[in-house]
């Protein structure tokens, strides 16, 4: 994929104003406080899997609706007192996968709290999910998540979803291994979206690693790639053509330009300059309104995978200096 969104030198600046809701806020505080009137209730049941050294405990926890939300908590053995805590939010499409596919983290001396996304991870072999969605059906959609609920953000499929993330940090606050003073959420493309979102909304939140992110700037994401998931909301609209201002105020209750404008903790970004699925300036008009200390690694010739595992050791790294 050649070079196709701005030169770097103008994504660099490039901060557009932010479309927000007047009730962006109030939406927000509404719906965690009414997901909080369920009682976290987390379970962790150790997992028969001869692995000597980590933990692993099959999770789970009430979400948006009090309904059960399943996740992987590792953590490594034989090092003392309560760990660092990364929150992990899984890319479209799939789900929390397999305690093996998470031991880096654990392998650097954090627990890894692996977050299921609802309704995903039924048609990926390699990442299979565990939980079900059952709210949002009926209205016409496109095939994908994307306009799941797309014409009320009351009804939105990504409300559920940003809800039991942050619900994921309450628990990762509660639990008594874990350092409440030392909460981190990592994603990658959708599970970037989140995390950014997610740091918008939780002032435990100490730290955000913020790769390719999806789920921001919609409008100019969808005006410039045709490539999915943003795709979906294309063919939606082709066909609902009344429906697209409606559309539009819907997803601005959950761009990440607005959580960002709102994160104040520190975060890494990356982002790749080839990449026509989350398009860089989609993630630099979220990166650029971020309010905390920030970084962000460019990737100039790559496309969605961004740094994949180089990556990766710049966020252990970076981890390590923050202490």
């Amino acid at each position: 994929m050649p070079l196709f969104d701005l030169p770097l030198e103008k994504l660099r600046d490039y901060r557009p104003d932010r479309d927000e809701p007047a009730d962006f806020a109030e939406f927000w505080e509404r719906t965690l406080a009414e997901a909080r009137t369920f009682a976290s209730d987390a379970v962790f049941t150790p997992y028969d899997l001869p692995f000597t050294g980590v933990e692993v405990l099959d999770a789970s926890f009430a979400g948006w609706g009090g309904d059960r939300i399943y996740g992987w908590l590792i953590k490594p053995r034989g090092v003392e007192g309560p760990l660092p805590c990364v929150v992990q939010y899984i890319g479209y499409g799939g789900g929390r996968g397999f305690p093996h596919d998470h031991l880096a983290w654990p392998a650097a001396g954090y627990a890894v709290f692996v977050v299921d996304t609802r309704g995903q991870g039924g048609a990926s072999t390699h990442s299979p999910g565990s939980t079900a969605d059952h709210h949002g059906g009926g209205s016409p959609h496109a095939p994908g998540m994307m306009t799941r609920g797309i014409l009320d953000p009351e009804t939105y499929y990504y409300r559920r979803v940003y809800t039991d993330a942050v619900r994921a940090v309450d628990v990762a606050v509660e639990h008594p291994d874990l350092d409440a003073d030392r909460i981190v959420v990592a994603g990658g493309s959708q599970g970037g979206g989140i995390a950014q979102a997610v740091a918008g909304l939780h002032p435990a939140v100490k730290t955000a690693l913020v790769d390719v992110p999806f789920l921001s700037h919609f409008r100019r994401a969808v005006e410039i790639t045709g490539a999915n998931p943003y795709g979906e909301i294309v063919r939606y609209l082709a066909s609902q053509r009344a429906s697209a201002d409606q559309v539009f105020t819907t997803l601005s209750y959950f761009d990440g330009v607005n959580f960002a404008a709102r994160a104040t903790a520190t975060a890494l970004y990356s982002v790749a300059l080839m990449d026509d699925i989350c398009p860089p300036s989609t993630v630099f008009a979220a990166y650029n309104h971020w309010q905390g200390p920030k970084d962000i690694t460019v990737w100039p010739w790559n496309n969605h995978e961004g740094g994949d595992g180089f990556q990766r050791e710049e966020q252990i790294r970076f981890l390590a200096k923050l202490g």
